[in-house]
């Protein structure tokens, strides 16, 4: 009887990382953050965030235990127009030589239906930290033929108010709102 006990025992504890959140690798050539303002009320310009970097957590079977954490460089952000990058690399925006990277850390994910789910964390801009909510969109999760691996794609979206992370300059002409689309692709790390 003790040896089934013991075997049972040790059956639940090999079996146990197999239900655990896995861990999955950022596939950056798939994922981007895009965000977008109005300008005087004659346009609306976007940059694109590149170069993204982080740890992902994803637990098919139970999402609310998944967890991210990315790094986002400003020397990655580009909108196709060098002056413009410039400027919103200078003081009068991200500051990005006293602030060099974005950061997002999740501090909780909730269902928010069959393939939605909302990711609240901590979103750190010009040295600001805001709690920020992500409505997320589960796109897919399966294996990829291309990457030969179980993986994970999400698109999310919000709107900031870059005022409230001391990126304040020229509002209202230039939008205080800004909105953001993620698209994220992910494939199971290699153990």
């Amino acid at each position: 009887m003790l040896r089934r006990v013991l075997f049972s025992s040790l059956l639940v504890l090999v079996a146990l990382p197999a239900l655990a959140a896995q861990k999955y690798e950022i596939d950056k050539g798939h994922t981007q953050v895009i965000f977008s303002w109005d300008h005087f009320g004659f346009s609306k310009p976007s940059a694109m965030l590149e170069s993204i970097s982080g740890d992902f957590e994803f637990d098919a079977a139970d999402p609310t235990k998944s967890s991210i954490s990315v790094t986002l460089p400003l020397e990655g952000l580009h909108t196709g127009v060098t002056k413009l990058d410039e400027h919103l690399k200078s003081p009068d925006f991200f500051d990005a030589a006293k602030n060099p990277n974005i950061t997002f850390k999740s501090t909780k994910v909730e269902k928010a239906g069959a393939d939605s789910l909302k990711v609240t964390g901590d979103l750190t801009v010009h040295g600001v930290t805001k709690p920020v909510t992500l409505n997320v969109k589960i796109n897919k999760i399966g294996d990829n033929p291309m990457a030969k691996a179980p993986s994970a794609g999400f698109d999310a979206d919000t709107t900031l108010k870059r005022s409230e992370f001391g990126v304040g300059a020229y509002v209202p002409n230039v939008s205080d709102e800004i909105k953001v689309h993620i698209t994220f692709d992910s494939h199971q790390a290699k153990s």
